[in-house]
């Protein structure tokens, strides 16, 4: 058929493909990512910790290292410092996917997170700038979590850590810190700050995704992936002002499939679904850009055209014609054939109600000829309210 060439925006997305057609290929998800699943996102949180826990670790051994240094410590101290930052995280790992509930036990290593950053600042004769990062980074991280109230539950051990290890050193205190415990600890402070906030960063991009996702849901219906009645309605009535801001016509199309009760009587619904995917696909096919394609519900789907009723007949005409040439595996002698009924936007402000009205006369007047053809309003006055 003739091809069109205004350069509007088209409210259709890619149809769902064909019942013959190949299934459309899904994004790969990974089974510990748990996208847009809170439930699968908590259970895969043992995954999503370690390496921040390695790292955090990691980074703390170095102001540790540096203030023990200082403080000539012992080898019960630096025992206590490979034991907790080196070893911890791989044990803790091991701990929560060898469990029967890894999200619980994660959270337990959580808490024995916080005893252990406790125990720190006396071994550390609460250095303030190493004592000030290491409580927050480790506040921070039952908050980044995600678990509600986890950082208030850890605080407890937190001050347990702190209360036993103080025991054990006295509680000496010494709070100046030297240049060399500044240059130690900043690379936990700049490091694992920029590591949440990555984090954070693609949960926030994570959600936008979502949100996109739902809003395009809440304009689409569900089975035929043609703009549901509300988005079309806004299309429509937006295509309608422009036409006429512009001086050009614009038509109406309504169509149905001829005897859809009857195909879901004899061959179930769901072939009759089917059936409305395929005449959507067609819709899809044959539409030429600037339509605003849409289902109203049930069998009946509407578009508007930013074209004059004798072109638009043109595209009802092959439309009808590409509808009836869609098979079906299930039912390979069924052919589907539509009735569609057009209606010219007369002078005066748009009202989708008339013009709806004037495209269902022709429609019931298709149907009344026969069935199987396109039929076109009686020219109205206006469309005014």
């Amino acid at each position: 058929m003739r091809r069109y060439d205004r350069d509007c925006s088209r409210l259709r997305r890619p149809m769902p493909a064909s019942p013959s057609s190949e299934p459309p290929v899904r994004r790969r998800q990974d089974p510990h990512r748990g996208d847009g699943d809170p439930a699968k996102r908590l259970r895969s949180l043992p995954r999503r910790t370690y390496r921040f826990r390695i790292l955090g670790m990691s980074l703390s051994a170095l102001p540790l290292a540096a203030v023990l240094l200082e403080l000539d410590a012992g080898w019960a101290a630096w025992t206590w410092v490979v034991l907790s930052c080196v070893l911890w995280p791989h044990v803790a790992f091991r701990w929560a996917i060898a469990s029967r509930d890894p999200l619980k036990a994660e959270l337990r290593n959580f808490v024995i997170d916080s005893f252990l950053a406790g125990s720190w600042l006396p071994m550390l004769h609460f250095n303030l700038l190493p004592s000030a990062v290491l409580a927050t980074m480790v506040t921070a991280d039952k908050i980044h979590s995600g678990v509600r109230g986890l950082w208030l539950r850890s605080l407890p051990w937190f001050a347990t850590g702190l209360l036993l290890a103080g025991l054990a050193t006295g509680f000496a205190v010494d709070f100046p810190s030297s240049t060399a415990v500044i240059l130690a600890t900043a690379p936990l402070l700049v490091v694992h700050s920029l590591a949440v906030a990555q984090s954070s960063y693609q949960l926030v991009r994570r959600v936008s995704r979502q949100n996109l996702q739902l809003a395009e849901l809440s304009q689409r219906d569900g089975l035929t992936g043609l703009a549901n009645r509300r988005h079309w309605e806004e299309g429509a009535l937006a295509l309608a002002t422009t036409q006429r801001a512009d001086h050009a016509e614009a038509t109406l199309m309504l169509l149905d499939a001829d005897r859809f009760k009857q195909i879901n009587d004899r061959w179930g619904h769901g072939l009759g679904d089917e059936v409305l995917r395929a005449i959507a696909v067609a819709i899809d096919r044959v539409l030429p850009e600037g339509c605003v394609a849409g289902r109203l519900g049930g069998d009946e789907f509407v578009v508007a055209l930013p074209l004059p009723v004798d072109q638009a007949r043109e595209v009802a005409d092959a439309l009808r014609v590409e509808i009836a040439g869609r098979r079906f595996d299930r039912a390979p002698e069924l052919r589907v054939s539509t009735s569609i009924g057009l209606a010219a936007a007369p002078a005066g402000e748009p009202a989708l109600r008339e013009w709806l009205e004037a495209a269902d006369r022709a429609l019931y007047a298709a149907k009344s000829a026969g069935r199987d053809r396109a039929e076109v309003a009686a020219p109205q006055a206006s469309l005014e309210d």
